[in-house]
Order: structure tokens, then sequence, then C-alpha cells
């Protein structure tokens, strides 16, 4: 088989239209817009807003009452004596990168396809997301009270230390330094990141196409490079000696695996042959086909149109098979 034809079954990504909106949109009167189709979405998903707001009141409760107070003995103290420091990454700073950014760039695919559903969508699902795992992260932060590897001059900022009869710290240390020093397990940062990076990841693989058997690692770069920052956001909360590497381990695992499960509710799997629309607009357009199929075609749109868009309903709901050409490249044939 000759080069030429290797290259025309396997060309190069086009980044620059893997955005570029659906064909026939326009014509088939499909886009739904903020102002078309916004307030009725809103409404039809009124009780998930109510349920984002009931976990924003828990979250503020978990960061309000102590944590456990876990015994802490003089032995113990060997590994709770790194120097207490600034946090790299700000506190501020995690919803910025972890939802405002993601929210910029659903903002940024709205403008270019006009989906409410996907912006409507890829927000709750992070909002769901971060706030979820944020919930997780604090009940158990609270529960285990794990201290801190700083935990020592937490307790004894004079250097000064002082045990109970049983051997337990009597900590003479600012009593906020204290409450703190007891949240080490998991890391909440890594959580959050790993939560809005890791959903952001995977809408963005969805809208790229990534696992389209096309073999362009250059978009595996672009999906890595979310993974990576939250991966250093937890490198920085080991070095800064907030968190043992435990503490990130878990805190990385349970953002990600969160940040899956709330995807995975609004969009379909990012291999998927249509992973890149999500549900509720496949039902739209199913239900936009119905209700113009008992009506004749009018305002120039064609027949033709109509049933393109049905073919494209109906390749989301069975998978085709692969392309034949590739199949032909496998095989050898050509």
């Amino acid at each position: 088989m000759g080069w030429k034809n290797m290259i025309s079954i396997c060309p190069t990504p086009n980044f620059r239209n893997m955005f570029q909106g659906r064909p026939n949109e326009v014509e088939l009167g499909c886009q739904h817009t903020i102002k078309s189709h916004g307030g009725q979405l809103a409404r039809n998903h009124k009780h998930d807003w109510l349920i984002l707001i009931l976990l924003v009141v828990i979250e503020i409760v978990l960061n309000i009452i102590n944590p456990f107070y876990r015994f802490v003995g003089q032995q113990m103290m060997e590994d709770l004596r790194y120097p207490m420091k600034e946090n790299t990454v700000p506190v501020w700073a995690v919803p910025l990168y972890a939802i405002l950014l993601p929210i910029f760039i659903f903002v940024l695919y709205y403008l270019r396809r006009r989906d409410v559903y996907d912006l409507h969508h890829s927000i709750l699902g992070l909002l769901f997301a971060v706030l979820i795992t944020g919930v997780l992260t604090d009940a158990i932060k609270d529960a285990v009270g794990r201290p801190r590897p700083d935990f020592f001059w937490r307790c004894f900022p004079d250097g000064r230390d002082v045990y109970d009869r049983w051997g337990n710290v009597v900590c003479h240390g600012n009593a906020g330094d204290i409450k703190e020093g007891h949240k080490s397990f998991p890391s909440g940062h890594t959580s959050w990141s790993f939560a809005g990076l890791g959903f952001l990841a995977l809408y963005l693989s969805g809208k790229i196409k990534c696992f389209d058997r096309r073999g362009h690692v250059a978009k595996l770069c672009i999906i890595f490079l979310p993974i990576l920052a939250a991966c250093l956001v937890g490198v920085s909360r080991v070095d800064d000696y907030w968190h043992h590497w435990q503490d990130v381990f878990a805190g990385g695992l349970l953002g990600l695996v969160v940040a899956t499960f709330c995807y995975l509710q609004f969009f379909p799997p990012p291999y998927h042959n249509q992973g890149s629309d999500c549900y509720a607009y496949v039902r739209a357009v199913e239900e936009s086909h119905s209700n113009g199929a008992s009506n004749q075609p009018r305002n120039g749109i064609s027949m033709q149109g109509m049933n393109q868009q049905q073919y494209e309903v109906n390749s989301y709901a069975v998978d085709p098979n692969p392309d034949s050409s590739f199949d032909a490249m496998e095989s050898g044939r050509r």
C-alpha cells in the first residue's frame, strides 16, 4: 500500500475544525440558545440546582465544626515536626482554576456551537463534581482528624511540648491553627483540583474526539494538561508540609472518581462515536425531528437535511461500524 493511501486514510488532526458547528444546524433550526431554551432548561433542572445549594450549606457546616482530635503522643511527633509554611497555591486560587477556568472554556464552546444544553449540563456537572468532592473530603477530614506534618509547631509554637498523663499532647498554640492541624487526610486542594480539572479533561477529550482511533497523540497532550496541573497542585501540598503523600493520593483519586461519575451523568463516554454531544442535545434533536416529520417542510428546510439529521441521531443511538478504510488497512487488503 502506498504512502499516499495511508495519508488519505489517517489524515492529520485539524484542530481548527474540532469545534465547528454541526452540519445543517442552522438550516434545520436545531440551534438551542440561552434565549430560546435556557429558561425552560433551568426550570426542568430546578431540583438539581436546589441540591447544589444544599451541598454548599453542608460544606460550610463541615468547615465550621471541629474535627476529631486524634491522640498524638510524643513518639508520633517525630514525623510531625516539619516547619510551618505558607501555601504555594492559596486557598482562594483553587476555585479560580478548578471552577471558573472550566466554565470559561464551556462558554467559549457555547459561543462557537450555540448549544445551551451543553453549556448548562457542563456547568451543572462541574459544580456537582466539585461540591460533592468537597463534602466528601471535609466529612472525611473531620472524621479522621489526622495531624498535618507541621502539627508540632501548630500545637507548640514556642517549641516547648507538653503532654498529659496518658501521653497525649496538651497544645497551647492558636486554636485555629490547632483545628486546621487535624485536617490532613485527605487533601482538599488536591481533591478539588482533580474534580474540576479532571472534569475539564473529560470534557475536552469528548469535544476534540481524542479516542477516535486515528492515533493522534497531540490530542492526548491537550487533555493531559489539566491533569498535569492538578498533579502539580498535589505535589505542592507535600512540598509545603501541609499534607502527607497518602493524603494527596487519596484526594486526587477521590476527586477524579467523582468527576468521572458526574461527567457520565450528562455526557457519553469520550470514546463514544458521538461523545461530543450531551444526552440532552440528542434527545432535543430527536424530538425536533419527530415534531417536524408530521408537518410539511417549510422555511426552506429540505427533506434531505431532515434525513441527514435523523442519520445523526440514529448514529448516536447505535454505534456504527469502524471506518471501512481503517479495517482494510489493518487487515492488509490495501
